[in-house]
C-alpha cells in the first residue's frame, strides 16, 4: 500500500475511533470522512461499508491487546498486577464497540479466532494468578474472563471508576477492606 494511502486509512480509522466514542457506533460514514479530513469516496475505497471499517478496528484492537498480555505477561511481578495494568490498559480502548458488533452478528473467523486467543490468554493469566495466591481460587478462570469483559467492554470504561474497583477487589483473594 502507497505511503498517502495508508496514511488515508489510519485518518479514517482514528476519526472513526473518535466519532465512535463520542456518539456510539451509529456515526455516518459521511461524518467519518469529513472528520478524517477526506472525501467520502477515499472512505469507501478504504472501507466498503461500515461493517468493514468497523472490523478492522475491533481486529485491530485484539491483536494490541493479545500483545499487551503478552508484554506483561513477561514482567516480574503478581500475576494479579498483571490482571489489573490489563484493565488499566483496556481503558479507552474500543472493546464497547467491538462487544456491540459481536452481539449483532457472527463474527468473520478471523475475529473469532483472535478473539478465543486472547481469552485463552487471559483465562492461563487468572489461573497462574491464582495458583500464586494473588486472585480468589472459588471462581473459574473463565469466570474471571468474563468478569474482565464485563468491566472493559463498557462505553466509559476507566480502570478507577467503581465498577473495576469492585470487580478487582472481588478477584482478590483477600479483599483489602476499603473506608467509605
Amino acid at each position: 500500500m502507497r505511503a498517502d494511502a495508508r496514511r488515508n486509512r489510519e485518518r479514517i480509522i482514528d476519526a472513526a475511533l473518535g466519532l465512535f466514542a463520542e456518539r456510539g457506533p451509529g456515526a455516518a460514514m459521511e461524518e467519518i470522512a469529513r472528520a478524517a479530513g477526506l472525501g467520502v469516496g477515499t472512505l469507501y475505497r478504504h472501507f466498503p461499508d461500515r461493517r468493514a471499517l468497523v472490523e478492522e478496528i475491533a481486529v485491530g484492537a485484539l491483536q494490541d491487546l493479545r500483545a499487551e498480555v503478552r508484554a506483561l505477561e513477561a514482567l516480574d511481578v503478581p500475576r494479579g498486577q498483571v490482571l489489573e495494568r490489563l484493565v488499566a490498559y483496556c481503558a479507552g480502548q474500543p472493546f464497547a464497540l467491538i462487544k456491540a458488533l459481536a452481539e449483532e452478528d457472527a463474527a468473520p473467523a478471523e475475529r473469532r479466532e483472535l478473539q478465543a486467543e486472547v481469552d485463552g490468554l487471559l483465562e492461563d493469566l487468572a489461573r497462574r494468578a491464582q495458583g500464586e495466591g494473588t486472585v480468589r481460587r472459588d471462581i473459574a478462570p473463565r469466570e474471571v474472563v468474563e468478569l474482565f469483559s464485563t468491566v472493559v467492554c463498557r462505553p466509559g470504561a476507566r480502570a478507577d471508576d467503581a465498577l473495576a474497583r469492585v470487580v478487582l477487589d472481588g478477584l482478590r483473594r483477600d479483599p483489602a477492606p476499603r473506608s467509605p
